[in-house]
């Protein structure tokens, strides 16, 4: 059985990329109140996860190995790679399609961002651009980029675990902040709520999701 864990041991790696996700992830998703320190907490669990799999020790795969009797002749710190058997092939794809989902997550949860940053500056309720596809396209895009990189890229037993913890808890914080919406907007959120879903656009509006997510009129 070939090992092949040239990922493993930088642990001062690990350290700079929770870091740095970290950053990243709370410059956008600052929490306000109990209920999002909740979410951001079992995100926060997610990255530290996922990062110390990915560049520290593979415990995914040291326990799938030692316990499970998990038998491959190419062995590799990325699952897919291991269980689908296509060796560095299979870790360069799941590496290029979760790279794909992360961009497209981060793109809309950054135009998401900024969207209702202005309109709250405004006193005014967002309809247009993201919003007009998705009412929440902040977890949309958080749920799209944490997919892509810890479940497409580089799954692990935690980061698999945390995924769908992480959209129950986004999902609740979603229902509570509409209820706050719906008393400040009233009729006019219940209206835009009938026509618009809360995560997924409807069929066929994906691709229109994505180009609003690079439009740059409301910086």
């Amino acid at each position: 059985m070939n090992e092949s864990f040239n990922h493993a041991g930088a642990w001062g790696i690990t350290l700079i990329v929770i870091v740095l996700v970290s950053w990243f992830f709370y410059r956008y998703f600052a929490p306000k109140n109990w209920r999002e320190w909740v979410g951001a907490g079992v995100v926060q669990a997610f990255i530290i996860a996922l990062y110390a799999e990915m560049y520290g020790f593979p415990l995914t795969i040291y326990l799938l190995v030692r316990f499970f009797g998990l038998d491959s002749e190419y062995v590799s710190a990325s699952l897919w790679s291991t269980l689908v058997g296509f060796g560095e092939t299979g870790m360069l794809i799941s590496m290029l399609l979760g790279y794909a989902l992360g961009f497209i997550g981060i793109g809309l949860f950054i135009q998401g961002w900024r969207q209702v940053h202005k309109a709250r500056g405004e006193n005014r309720l967002v309809t247009d651009g993201l919003y007009a596809y998705v009412r929440h396209p902040q977890y949309t895009g958080l749920f799209i980029a944490l997919f892509g990189e810890g479940v497409v890229h580089w799954p692990t037993l935690f980061s698999v675990g945390f995924f769908p913890v992480i959209v129950l808890v986004y999902t609740w914080l979603a229902l509570r902040e509409e209820q706050q919406v719906l008393q400040q907007f009233g009729e006019a959120y219940r209206a835009y709520q009938r026509q618009v879903p809360m995560f997924i656009p409807r069929w066929g509006r994906w691709r229109q999701l994505a180009a609003a997510s690079r439009d740059s009129s409301d910086d």
